[in-house]
C-alpha cells in the first residue's frame, strides 16, 4: 500500500464499559463491536478525561486534559485550536465529520473539513456558557422541575422509558450522509469523481446510547426480560457521589422511583446499545461494498462516557464510578496493533491523538497530555505511567479522580459548600466501589502519593 492509511473514528454517546458482548456481558448482542474486538486491540481499563459530554469530547480531539486546554465545562476550544482532524488535514487527509460532534464555539468544525451531515441541536451555542443552568432550580419536593428548554429530570426519563425513536432519526440521518459519502469518494458512482487514493479521516457520531431511555419495540422487548440489575444498588454517603445529575437527589429502584421503570429504562438502554452497533455494522459494511480492505484502516471505537444506569440509587454520567468515567476503547489496525490483544493498563481517551499520528506515521504535535498507546499495546512500553486522570469542572464544582493500577483517588472542592470529602477506592478489593479508604492507617503512603499527584495537576490544599 504507497499512501498512508485511512482512519475510521467510531464515537458513540454514554455507552458504558459493561455493556457490550466483547467485555464479557452475555445479555447484550454487539456482533460489531466483538468483531473490532476480537480483530483489534482493546484497552479494558479506558478512561474519560470529563464524565461529562462536551468537555470530554472536545478534549479527546485536543489531546489535553480539560485545564490545559481550557474546556473547563461548557466551553468551546479556541477557534483554530490543534485537535487530531486538524493535524491529519495538515498532512493531505481528508477529514469528514458525519453525526454528533457536540462541540462548542465559533469554530464548530474543530479541524473537520466537511461536515454533510451535522448536529444541529448544537449548531447555536452563543451564550450557551451563561445561560444554560440561567434560573434553574430543582426543589427537593418536585423532583420533575426542569425547564422545557433544558431537559427531563432523571426521574422523568424513567418514567417514560419503553419504546421510541427520538435518538434513532439523527444517527439514521448520520448514518445515510457517511454511506453517500463513502460511495462518492471511493466508487463516484454518479459522476466518476471518485478520489480513493486521497487519504480520509472519517467520523461518524450517534446520538445512542444517550437517553432518553427509548428504542425501537422489538428490541425493548427482547431485553425487558432480561436485563439484570447491579449488586451495589444503594448509593455512597457522600455528597456528590450519592446524588444523580438531575436533580441532585439519589433515585433507587422501589424507593425513589418505580422498579418496573428502572427495568424498563435498562432495557431500553440495552436496545439503544444494539441499535448503535448495527449502524456502525452499517459503516463497516458500505466501506467493504465501496472495495475497501478495513485491514488497511486504522479502526477506533469508543464512547465519550458512560451512563450509571441506577448503580449505586444514580443515573447518567458526571461520576468517577465506573459506569460513567470507565468507557469502551478498542483500536484496530491490523500489522500495527495485535489482533484480539487486551490491555489492563490504564489509558485515556486523550490518548487517541498520539496514538493515531504514531499509527498513521504523523508527527505528533508538542504539549499534548496525550500518550501514544502503541508502544503499550506491542509491549516495547516497559515503563508505561499506568495513571488516567478525570475531571469534573462545572456548576461550581471541581472534581478530580486519579487512577493509578487498580487506586481510584478523588478530590472534591464546591465554590460554596467548601471542600468535600475524598473518596479512596481500591476496585482489586472493592470492585463494586461500596468502601471508601481513604481513612485506613494502611493507605497513608498511597494518599499522600496521590495528593502529591493532585497538586501536580493544579488542585488541591496546596494550590491556591
Amino acid at each position: 500500500m504507497n499512501r498512508r492509511r485511512n482512519v475510521l473514528v467510531l464515537m458513540s454517546d454514554e455507552h458504558r464499559a459493561d455493556v457490550s458482548g466483547f467485555s464479557g456481558n452475555d445479555v447484550i448482542r454487539t456482533p460489531t463491536l466483538d468483531w473490532l474486538a476480537e480483530s483489534g486491540t482493546v484497552f479494558d481499563n479506558a478512561y474519560t478525561p470529563s464524565p461529562i459530554c462536551v468537555p470530554a469530547r472536545q478534549c479527546i480531539l485536543a489531546g489535553q486534559y480539560p485545564r490545559t486546554c481550557g474546556c473547563d465545562g461548557w466551553v468551546g476550544l479556541p477557534d483554530g485550536y490543534m485537535t487530531y482532524a486538524r493535524r491529519f488535514g495538515q498532512y493531505g487527509y481528508q477529514t469528514v465529520a458525519f453525526g454528533k460532534l457536540h462541540l462548542l464555539g465559533p469554530d464548530q468544525l474543530k479541524g473537520w473539513q466537511l461536515r454533510p451531515v451535522g448536529d444541529v441541536a448544537c449548531g447555536q451555542v452563543e451564550g450557551l456558557r451563561e445561560s444554560f443552568f440561567d434560573g434553574f432550580q430543582s426543589p427537593q419536593d418536585d423532583r420533575l422541575n426542569v425547564p422545557s428548554s433544558m431537559k427531563w429530570s432523571d426521574e422523568k426519563e424513567l418514567r417514560r422509558a419503553g419504546p421510541g425513536r427520538h435518538t434513532e432519526r439523527k444517527d439514521e440521518l448520520a448514518v445515510l450522509g457517511a454511506e453517500d459519502w463513502i460511495d462518492d469518494h471511493f466508487v463516484g458512482t454518479w459522476y466518476d469523481r471518485q478520489l480513493p487514493e486521497r487519504p480520509v479521516m472519517l467520523y461518524v457520531g450517534l446520538h445512542n446510547p444517550h437517553y432518553p431511555y427509548q428504542c425501537d419495540e422489538r428490541r425493548f422487548r427482547y431485553y425487558l426480560p432480561r436485563v439484570r440489575g447491579f449488586e451495589a444498588e444503594s448509593p455512597l454517603d457522600h455528597p456528590f457521589l450519592g446524588k444523580s445529575a438531575w436533580p441532585q437527589v439519589a433515585l433507587q429502584a422501589g424507593k425513589d422511583v418505580p422498579a418496573r421503570a428502572v427495568v424498563r429504562a435498562r432495557a431500553a438502554y440495552y436496545g439503544k446499545v444494539e441499535t448503535m452497533d448495527a449502524h456502525y455494522g452499517r459503516v463497516l459494511d458500505a466501506l467493504r461494498f465501496a472495495g475497501e480492505d478495513l485491514d488497511e484502516w486504522i479502526i477506533v471505537y469508543c464512547s465519550d462516557h458512560g451512563d450509571q444506569l441506577g448503580e449505586h440509587g444514580v443515573w447518567e454520567k458526571q461520576k468517577f464510578y465506573e459506569g460513567s468515567a470507565r468507557v469502551p476503547l478498542v483500536i484496530r489496525a491490523p500489522g500495527l496493533l495485535p489482533q484480539g490483544a487486551r490491555i489492563d493498563a490504564n489509558v485515556s481517551l486523550c490518548d487517541m491523538f498520539a496514538t493515531l499520528c504514531d499509527l498513521a506515521g504523523l508527527e505528533t504535535p508538542e504539549g499534548l497530555d496525550s500518550r501514544s498507546l502503541l508502544p503499550l499495546a506491542t509491549g516495547a512500553a516497559m515503563d508505561w505511567p499506568d495513571e488516567a486522570c478525570s475531571f469534573f469542572l462545572q456548576q461550581g464544582y471541581s472534581n478530580v479522580m486519579i487512577k493509578q493500577g487498580p487506586l481510584k483517588y478523588q478530590w472534591y472542592e464546591h465554590e460554596e459548600q467548601g471542600r468535600m470529602p475524598e473518596v479512596l477506592f481500591d476496585l482489586a478489593k472493592d470492585p463494586l466501589e461500596t468502601v471508601n479508604f481513604i481513612d485506613e492507617p494502611d493507605r497513608a503512603g498511597d494518599l499522600a502519593r496521590f495528593r502529591r499527584r493532585l497538586t501536580e495537576l493544579g488542585y488541591g490544599p496546596a494550590v491556591t
